[in-house]
């Protein structure tokens, strides 16, 4: 019943409208996404990261892994045997009819049913196979609701138009298989995930950390990295085959998966780079070769420690915080964010609904908030409403029999975040920035925003290292004085 009532969501949901209907020249996500079919149906393989003729990089240029590239080459078959001209080399650019528009619809809502919903009812039979669903642990059907009824993933693929749900379901696949010991799976799918949507990347950190701390504590630990090490390699082959026939033609697959060029981040996204703007210019005073590499050194810095625990003492719970971390550091503090990134630490947290509901429901909300500017632009608010609703909803069906248990003031301190989250709502719906500052709600939703991500980030950081060998000696020790 779940499943097809999230389906049913999914399907009410993408009969509104989408990113950049009627907007020419460039339109919106839904128009890259049917231009890269027409590219891929239309031009040799080795072209569809090159700038030619045919392919004007300039105008919604390819720039996602080479599965993205399949996997728009798969879709528009579909299209071309139905709509041709909706594919019409050069001459279909900003194509918007009825009929397209439902088959491109329904080709992110069959993608959706046949990857993310799988793997989301695996993780969710798994998890209560390995932790049980007694007390605390609620309900696995709970659970299953509370990722598949993610309002910021729905929003984003089947309101604005995107395909996150492939990248995000093969790598809630491999989680599946992590927990299941099932490692070589695993780094099939998530080397997958990866091949889709670069951003995937957020979750390599704790996909490396956990299997590396595993192997340490084997017999011959060299053996059993060599031998993930050959199985990540040899899917990225699979994939990359294609343009591995010369250093040049990797090169510019590589150069689009990269686009330095569009600055340290995007519109008003939630991090700390834009949030921070707004006293300490960074476009400004630094070239983009120092911002680069003042975001590896702080992205990789804000991760560290969720690593070490995991080599450190790699487990099943620590890795699944590791995840939410790993992902939180990228958000925060990685190069070229956009406010659609938020999707990435929102998977994890939805794993960890059971575990931490308070943070996933403020997480939740807040993302929804953080995206508000966008969606709105989309005309999607009637579907951003209901979500909204229907989410805090199920949410609290589990949630009450805990809530009452929580003392006074620490209610307070959970209320008041969403009230003022609703407040910024309404300020934005109904009052006039100053002429001088006309982004200036955008920035308060942003500094809002960024002040709770960054509190979830210390306080899950502080939750993972609690799983580290060194504080439960330090707890026995007192136990035993």
């Amino acid at each position: 019943m779940i499943v097809l009532f999230a389906a049913l969501v999914r399907f009410l949901v993408s009969l509104g409208p989408y990113s950049g209907r009627a907007t020419p020249p460039m339109y919106g996500d839904y128009e890259a996404q049917r231009h890269w079919m027409e590219i891929t149906l239309h031009t040799p393989v080795a072209e569809w990261y090159r700038n030619t003729s045919a392919n004007n990089l300039s105008y919604w240029g390819l720039d996602y892994p080479p599965l993205t590239a399949y996997q728009s080459l798969a879709h528009a078959f579909l299209l071309n045997s139905s709509i041709p001209e909706s594919l019409a080399l050069t001459t279909s650019r900003g194509f918007e009819s009825h009929g397209s528009k439902l088959l491109m619809r329904w080709t992110v809502l069959v993608s959706d049913f046949l990857l993310f919903f799988p793997a989301a009812v695996c993780f969710a039979v798994v998890y209560f196979r390995r932790f049980g669903g007694s007390g605390r642990e609620g309900s696995a059907p709970w659970l299953l609701a509370m990722i598949l009824l993610n309002p910021c993933l729905i929003l984003i693929d089947h309101g604005h138009f995107q395909y996150n749900c492939i990248s995000l379901g093969l790598t809630l696949g491999a989680i599946a298989a992590i927990l299941l010991r099932h490692e070589f799976v695993a780094s099939v799918l998530f080397s997958l995930a990866i091949n889709h949507k670069q951003m995937s990347m957020y979750y390599a950190p704790a996909f490396f950390s956990y299997l590396l701390g595993k192997c340490l504590k084997r017999q011959n630990w060299v053996l059993e990295v060599g031998k993930l090490g050959i199985v990540v390699i040899g899917t990225f082959m699979f994939i990359w085959w294609p343009y591995l026939y010369s250093m040049e033609a990797a090169k510019e697959v590589l150069y689009r998966l990269a686009p330095f060029e569009r600055g340290i981040y995007e519109d008003y996204v939630a991090n700390f780079w834009c949030s921070t703007s707004v006293v300490i210019k960074w476009k400004k005073l630094f070239s983009i070769g120092f911002l680069k590499f003042l975001c590896i050194c702080t992205t990789f810095f804000a991760f560290l420690p969720s690593c070490y625990q995991q080599i450190k003492a790699p487990s099943d719970r620590g890795f699944l915080y590791g995840l939410l971390n790993s992902s939180f550091a990228f958000y925060l503090f990685s190069y070229q964010v956009h406010e659609k990134s938020i999707l990435m630490p929102l998977l994890p947290a939805s794993l960890l609904a059971q575990q931490e509901p308070f943070l996933f429901g403020q997480l939740v909300y807040c993302g929804l908030l953080s995206m508000f500017p966008l969606l709105l632009r989309d005309n999607l608010i009637l579907q951003y409403t209901v979500l909204f609703a229907l989410f805090g909803l199920i949410f609290y069906q589990n949630g009450r029999h805990a809530w009452e248990k929580i003392p006074l003031r620490r209610r307070f301190l959970l209320v008041l975040p969403v009230v003022l989250s609703l407040l910024l709502h309404l300020i934005y719906l109904t009052l006039r920035p100053p002429k001088k500052y006309p982004f200036l709600y955008e920035a308060l939703i942003m500094l809002f925003c960024f002040s709770q991500f960054i509190c979830f980030t210390i306080w899950t950081n502080i939750q993972q290292c609690s799983f580290l060998d060194i504080f439960h000696w330090t707890k026995a020790k007192k136990k035993d004085v």
